[in-house]
Parts: C-alpha cells; structure tokens; sequence
C-alpha cells in the first residue's frame, strides 16, 4: 500500500506540473497581445512598456513561469485587470455553489440508480427492467444545455414551482437555496443516473450469476442479504470507476448550468472572464480547476484500493 500510495503520489506531482505548464502558456499561445486588451484605449507604446515590466512580460518564459509558480504558492493566483478582484477570492466564492451543485446532482444520481439497479437486476428483461433501460438510453442522448431549457420551461415557467434564475446561499437560507438549486442539479443529474444505472444493472446481472451467489442460497439466505452482502460490493468497482471520471467531469460540466441559470459560481466568472478577455483570470481558474479534476482522480483511486485491495500492486 505504502509503495503504491507513492507512485500515485509521484504521478499526481508529475501531471500537476505539466498542467501548470500548459496553463502558463495559454495566455503566451493566444491570439494578441494581453497587453493590448488590457490598457484598452489606453494602449501606447510607453504604457505598453510599463505594463510588461509590471506584469513581468519583458523577462524570458522560464523566468517568468519561475514567478508565476512562486507567487501560486503563496496563494496568489493573479488579479482581475477589470475590477481588480483577485483570483483567489472569485474563487472562494464560486467554489460553494459549483461543489454543491455536484453534490446534490450526485445524490440525485444515486438515490434513483442504485435502488433501480438492485430492483431490475433481479428480474433482468421484465417490463419495468426494459422500461427503465429504455427510459435511462434515452437519457444519454440529453446534454445539460438540452435539459436546462426544458426544465425551465415545465417548472418555472409552466408550473412555476421552482425560479428559473437567483441563487441564495445556504447559509443565509438554506431552504431557499435548495429550492433554487433543484433544476440547476437536475439538468446535470440525467446523464449520471442512465450511467450509473446501466452499469451497476449489468454488473449486478453478471454477479448474481456467480457460484458463490448461488452457494449463498444454498444455505437459505434471504435474497436482501445476498443482494447487499455479497452482490452488490464486487458489482461496485464499475460504478466507483464511473463516479469518479463523473464527479471530475462535473467540475467542468457545471459551467453551462451556471451560465443558463446565472448562478455566480467558477464556471460562470470563467465564461464572463473569457468574454471579457480577463486573461488572468482565466489563466488562475484552469489552473485549479485541471488540478481539481487530476486530484478527485487520485481520491478515486484511493478509495478503490479500499474497496479492492486487489487494485494495489508491488
């Protein structure tokens, strides 16, 4: 376990520093000059100068990704050009909503997969098995930007059960702000619950169909205590492989939910920092956002070695 944990470690080190890179040189590999877009009307030669030497733009790339890592470190992540508002706390303020949107989708995703899985699989190919798988393809074939629309349309604006825009935060009132993040959540719950559905369904098929799962009714345990106690855990690793690929998806995935439903989380400030060409901006929240999605990975992988600890390897 010891030696595992730090080659994965040591990978987790080696992905994140070429993602810094890369994410140095966006705004190096963009059309333009920052510059330009930054001192707007004000673009001269002389103010041109000054801001470069300010920015550090005048010294040679390996420098300047010297200073840029070094400041990162000590948490300073650049500052908006526009307003002036640092990286660092558009961040803390969009993270909340983005990290409870993907918390509650995701809880939404399980509660309805899992107990439909454990249900269908049992009695493969009956109606509410075919219903369910039918029901769940169809849902594949519905991006988030496909669903928000809908959903605004039926529930906010039709029945009028649930705003369309606003965001109120937990901790002013935090059944104001469930009641405004159900349809954000369940625009990008769709696509979770036919994934997690589908594969914990075969799975579930493939393992009851076991010889210890037979042995197991053998000695007359009942059909929960098979499912639960000997079915579902080795059934498990496909959709904890998924979850994970999923939830770090989502951290992206998010972005357009935010902007159809102006929730003021990352993806939003990203999209509006991109519109404005707020170069810095966009440049500090790829960075944490790609690190984010690689350290969610490592967790996953993590947690498998606990489910499974055949996954370690010498």
């Amino acid at each position: 376990m010891g030696k595992y944990l730090v080659r994965r470690i040591l990978q987790l080190v080696v992905v994140a520093f070429v993602i810094s890179v890369l994410t140095f040189m966006l705004v190096h590999l963009l059309p333009g000059d920052p510059t330009v877009a930054i001192l707007g009307p004000n673009d001269t030669a002389a103010n041109r100068a000054i801001l470069l030497k300010q920015l550090g733009l005048n010294y040679p790339l390996w420098r300047q990704y010297l200073t840029w890592m070094g400041a990162i470190f000590q948490g300073n992540l650049g500052a908006s050009y526009l307003n002036h508002e640092s990286v660092t706390h558009i961040l803390a303020t969009g993270a909340p909503v983005d990290f409870e949107l993907i918390l509650i989708s995701q809880l939404i995703a399980f509660v309805v997969a899992v107990p439909l899985a454990l249900v269908t699989s049992r009695k493969p190919n009956k109606p509410l098995d075919n219903v369910a798988t039918t029901t769940t393809f169809g849902l594949l074939a519905l991006p988030p930007f496909v669903v928000a629309p809908i959903l605004v349309a039926v529930f906010a604006v039709g029945l009028g059960w649930f705003p369309a825009t606003g965001y109120t935060p937990f901790t002013q009132s935090p059944a104001q702000n469930i009641h405004e993040m159900i349809l954000p959540s369940v625009a990008i719950t769709a696509g979770s619950i036919a994934v997690y559905y589908r594969l914990l369904r075969s799975d579930l098929i493939s393992t009851l169909q076991q010889d210890f799962i037979t042995m197991a009714r053998s000695k007359g345990l009942s059909s929960r205590r098979i499912m639960w106690r000997h079915a579902f855990r080795p059934s498990s690793f496909s959709l904890l492989a998924a979850a994970g690929i999923n939830i770090g998806a989502l951290i992206a995935g998010t972005f357009v939910v935010e902007l159809l439903f102006v929730l003021p989380g990352i993806g939003y400030a990203l999209v509006q920092a991109v519109e404005q060409r707020d170069y810095l901006v966009v440049q500090g929240i790829a960075l944490v956002v790609a690190v984010a999605y690689v350290f969610v990975q490592f967790i996953i992988d993590f947690i498998f070695t606990i489910v499974d600890p055949r996954v370690v390897r010498e």
